[in-house]
């Protein structure tokens, strides 16, 4: 713990000094210096000390190097350097943005957008390291607004005390609401701390836009099927963090299973390789086989990355419908599998079917709406997972079916006039000449 000394022989000095520091220590001194027969500030020339402590210095769980064998293993194999990052070549490779500013020190306020595992956290532990700023990690489903006013103190006492620079680290930033999220935005607009914050979400929905346009937003992207056989074959080489003291030999075709099914997540990745070597007995030799078979078992089912009220949602939908408007049955029949996969509620996808029919297909098949309309009964009447055989039947007929968007056109034009241009009396011919606006009495 930081201990600072000062020589006071003026008050006016000493009322400047409490100024300058934070609200919590200077309400603090002016309650026990008074009190303090060996610290007087009433006389203007007597020498007062006092010790001020770093009220704020919580040790961080954030070193990598202490992460012990009880650690999942992907926690154990985090990457401690850029050269061991895998991935994210787009961002980080030799000569991109993100890098140069790393490596010069000279990285503004960030925020991580991308899928789980796609290391937006390690890249976070490795920016600190090099960076050799403090790091101070916060959560945005645990943390509340109390850590986050001490987290940003201790970060501008930090600062003004040592000049040792503060990175705070929000893990789901877009769990903080709009009065949490505002109250980050003076100190990172002053340089007092560096935001990096992580989100699963896109940042320009659900992070407030004061707070992104004072950051730099950067996309991370799932891991290739190869980067992720590369980091199962460094674990599995590993004796110091990863699975190297056991002698596993693993099928090729093992690795592409775990790889594949991972679907672009390195964590899951892992932990699925660690269970599997760890339950699996080894044969007379001491040798680990690490089969088809281990793999299936230790990664079970696929986890489809899919919110059904967040971005691909909406993104997975449109590609459905646009797959149908291109009459690419298969690529249209891919999506509706996936949002069936992901557990989507078929009314919604049934809905869609209806209006695709009337707005895309309309008046070049008049059979569509129809059937949409049958298909919409159909799924309602039988359910799950039956409903999937009808929408399969509906989607595959849209793909087919001849487009024509010639009455979705011609509403829109004529709504355009209608908001554009002065609305037009009704003429005397389309009048109702039974009923006379002003009757005879």
């Amino acid at each position: 713990m930081a201990i600072y000394r000062r020589v006071l022989h003026r008050r006016e000095v000493f009322d400047d000094f409490l100024r300058d520091l934070p609200d919590e220590v200077s309400d603090y001194l002016c309650r026990v210096l008074p009190q303090s027969p060996k610290l007087r500030c009433r006389s203007a020339h007597t020498a007062v000390f006092f010790i001020v402590h770093d009220l704020f210095n919580e040790k961080e769980d954030v070193d990598l190097a202490s992460a012990t064998s009880a650690a999942p293993l992907a926690t154990r194999m985090r990457p401690r350097s850029l050269e061991e990052f895998v991935g994210q070549e787009h961002i980080l490779a030799p000569g991109k943005l993100l890098r140069r500013a790393i490596e010069a020190d000279r990285l503004p306020s960030v925020i991580f957008s991308g899928p789980p595992g796609t290391g937006k956290t390690t890249l976070a532990h490795v920016i600190a390291d090099m960076t050799h700023a403090r790091f101070v990690r916060l959560s945005g489903v645990e943390s509340n607004v109390a850590e986050m006013r001490r987290a940003i103190a201790a970060a501008t006492n930090r600062l003004r005390t040592s000049g040792q620079k503060t990175i705070l680290f929000i893990d789901e930033i877009h769990h903080f609401n709009k009065a949490q999220q505002d109250i980050l935005l003076p100190d990172v607009e002053n340089g007092n701390l560096r935001l990096i914050g992580a989100t699963t979400y896109n940042p320009f929905f659900y992070v407030n836009s004061p707070l992104v346009s004072r950051s730099q937003v950067f996309q991370l992207e799932p891991l290739r099927v190869e980067q992720l056989e590369e980091l199962i074959d460094r674990a599995l080489a590993d004796k110091e963090r990863g699975l190297g003291t056991y002698l596993v030999k693993i099928d090729n075709e093992a690795r592409r299973h775990l790889a594949k099914l991972s679907d672009g997540d390195a964590r899951k990745c892992l932990n699925a390789l660690e269970i599997g070597v760890l339950t699996t007995p080894p044969d007379p030799r001491g040798n680990i086989r690490f089969t088809v078979a281990v793999a299936e078992e230790s990664i079970q089912q696929k986890a489809v990355v899919y919110d059904r009220a967040g971005d691909a949602h909406y993104d997975t939908i449109s590609a459905f419908i646009k797959s149908m408007r291109a009459s690419d049955e298969k690529g249209a029949m891919y999506w509706l599998a996936k949002m069936l996969h992901a557990g989507e509620d078929f009314r919604f996808i049934a809905r869609r079917i209806v209006i695709f029919a009337s707005e895309d297909v309309g008046l070049a098949d008049p059979e569509a709406l129809p059937l949409a309309i049958a298909t919409q009964q159909a799924v309602e009447f039988v359910g799950l997972p039956e409903a999937r055989i009808p929408l399969a039947h509906a989607t595959a007929y849209m793909c087919r079916a001849k487009k024509s968007r010639d009455a979705y056109d011609a509403l829109n034009s004529a709504t355009e006039k209608i908001e554009m241009e002065q609305t037009k009396r009704v003429p005397e011919k389309l009048k109702n000449k039974h009923f006379p606006v002003n009757p005879e009495r």
